[in-house]
């Protein structure tokens, strides 16, 4: 038996309609799951459903603000409809305005809603992901950031963040052990939308001159959809409350 196939499993995909999210989804239906895509657009989630569907397996599309306990608990209301919930990936994030700012410049209510994006909706993910598997247990995977690692010039909100839900991560990997493993995957740079609008990396230089990636090009979408699928699938069956940095080496 291939260690990596998540055939018979429902995954849910937070922020699943465009960007990693998207990417996630599909690498879990590639790899056999059926796939619950939630998201606030509902065009967005539609799609990415019916690439699901294309690639032979069952989806459904969320329309839900994942910051809203309510919505989340609907979400995984929706998603039991396709059978018991093996998978969880708390990936909706990012700057919420896709502005960059320094710690000292930062509104309060631009602070709130950094930590109530990245932090507070992962914390719900986790609590009714824990509650909605079933005694099988499962796995959680909750997106994280290589900004979580240290300082973050600009970019201080989003970094304390990503950093918390790393902390997250660890604790509710002790707390739910070993019905449900919990762990994290970190992306590098890659040019989804909201990084293209919050940053100014060099996406169209030549791949020799992307300074700081050691692998010399830019992430992809897929890059973090099959490090998912290994935190999610039987291979990673002795791992939990970990952190997998996916960043070309940075």
């Amino acid at each position: 038996m291939n260690p990596f196939r998540l055939d018979g499993t429902v995954a849910v995909v937070t922020g699943g309609g465009k960007g990693i999210g998207r990417g996630i989804a599909l690498c879990l239906a590639e790899a056999g799951a059926d796939v619950v895509v939630c998201a606030r657009t509902k065009k967005d989630v539609d799609e990415v459903a019916n690439a699901v569907r294309a690639l032979g397996r069952k989806a459904k599309g969320v329309v839900a603000d994942v910051t809203n306990e309510d919505q989340v608990r609907l979400v995984a209301e929706e998603a039991k409809e396709l059978g018991d919930i093996g998978i969880w990936v708390n990936n909706a994030g990012g700057l919420p305005d896709a502005t960059p700012r320094y710690l000292t410049r930062t509104p309060l209510d631009r602070w709130d809603a950094q930590l109530d994006l990245n932090l507070r909706a992962v914390f719900i993910g986790c609590q009714v992901a824990a509650q909605v598997m079933g005694e099988n247990g499962g796995a959680i995977i909750n997106i994280s950031s290589r900004a979580a690692k240290g300082s973050s010039l600009k970019n201080g909100p989003y970094a304390a963040s990503k950093a918390a839900v790393n902390s997250l991560t660890e604790t509710f990997a002790l707390e739910l052990a070993p019905r449900i493993r919990v762990n994290a995957v970190a992306p590098g740079p890659i040019p989804t939308e909201n990084f293209n609008q919050s940053t100014n990396f060099p996406k169209d230089k030549p791949i020799e001159q992307i300074i700081g990636v050691p692998l010399r090009r830019l992430g992809t979408p897929e890059d973090i959809g099959n490090a998912v699928v290994f935190m999610a699938s039987p291979a990673s069956s002795w791992v939990t409350g970990q952190c997998l940095y996916v960043t070309g080496g940075m």
